[in-house]
């Protein structure tokens, strides 16, 4: 019998990875019907809030969401047009740029001829294409507008969410799961409080970016503070991200020494957000540790594409929490906690 027991543990840790291999072969390919469903349960958490403070000012519930709802849309909308509508009028501009991009760049030429290399501007044009990178960009955020198309079912979903939350702390009371120690309390609490701060500090990183680059004259201000207000939700590196079509941009539009100026207006407003502002509002934090946040993004944004980097610190806390919940997840889920949590 004694012999038997490691052949049995073995044979369970090989049935729990072929679970988790199925378990993400599903989802990754309901992604499509996933997805809205998805944004639609975290918007509904993210706006509750907004409705019972409005139903205590003596607003019937049903306009308050429906108050909501408009302002979500008009976000939406918002963002998509403004994306749309600059890419549209960058793919015009594109000769434009190419033609300055080679007047910054003919010093390459003048160089490369001490050197006896021959560097036409065919090659400059072929290496250094403005379209090329911004391209990237374009269809990232593409993606994140695209799902416009499928804003009737998430608010739709929304709106029956938003309705079931007013009778959902009966049910969890029923169920013995109610109380400030429940676990789906206390993710709502941790995504409201990490939501609501990093709103707070995407518009104080987003506005003086704004301010600076359109007072710089850099093509697309509004564009770039609505790329670095929204990446801010991606941790560690969506600041750095936003940074690189901006920047890019005024090495081709305005010349180099502009385009340090950019650089350094995101590296300040970065630094100081950060490192000060941020720490201060967050408190003790989310309660995962840096390593988990960054490998979270990685995967979260493989399984979900852009729109999972986005929520990929709130989906985290989703599993840790339900890892929590659970005796024999308990200790997966000190793997996933801050040290100052563990010490605590």
């Amino acid at each position: 019998m004694q012999k038997e027991q490691p052949v049995t543990s073995i044979s369970h840790f090989l049935l729990g990875c072929a679970s988790v291999v199925v378990l993400l072969a599903g989802l990754k390919a309901a992604t499509p019907i996933l997805l809205p469903f998805l944004l639609a349960f975290f918007i509904a958490i993210i706006t509750n809030p907004a409705v019972v403070a409005l139903t205590r000012w003596r607003i019937p519930r049903v306009v308050a969401i429906l108050l909501i709802l408009i302002f979500v849309v008009v976000l939406i909308l918002g963002f998509a047009g403004v994306v749309g509508s600059s890419i549209n009028d960058f793919k015009e501009a594109i000769p434009q740029y190419r033609t300055q991009l080679l007047s910054h760049l003919s010093w390459l030429t003048k160089i490369a001829g001490y050197f006896d290399i021959h560097l036409s501007k065919e090659m400059i044009r072929s290496y250094f294409d403005p379209g090329v990178v911004f391209g990237v960009f374009a269809n990232t955020l593409s993606g994140l507008s695209s799902m416009a198309t499928d804003l009737f079912i998430i608010l739709l979903t929304t709106v029956f969410m938003l309705f079931e939350a007013e009778s959902l702390p009966k049910r969890l009371a029923k169920d013995g799961h109610a109380g400030k120690n429940s676990p789906f309390y206390r993710f709502t609490r941790a995504v409201n409080h990490y939501m609501g701060v990093k709103t707070v500090v995407s518009l104080i990183t987003a506005i003086p970016i704004t301010i600076v680059l359109w007072w710089m004259g850099l093509d697309y201000a509004i564009l770039w503070g609505l790329l670095a207000f929204i990446l801010n939700f991606v941790p560690n590196i969506g600041s750095l991200i936003a940074a690189i079509p901006a920047v890019l941009l005024a090495v081709v539009q305005l010349g180099f020494s502009d385009a340090l100026g950019v650089a350094l207006t995101y590296l300040i407003v970065n630094l100081v957000v950060g490192n000060i502002i941020e720490p201060k509002m967050m408190g003790r934090g989310l309660g995962l540790s840096s390593l988990v946040v960054i490998l979270s993004l990685i995967f979260w944004g493989w399984l979900f594409g852009s729109v999972g980097m986005l929520l990929s610190v709130p989906l985290t806390m989703v599993v840790k929490i339900a890892l929590e919940s659970s005796p024999n997840g308990q200790r997966f889920a000190r793997w996933l906690s801050h040290q100052d949590e563990l010490d605590s």
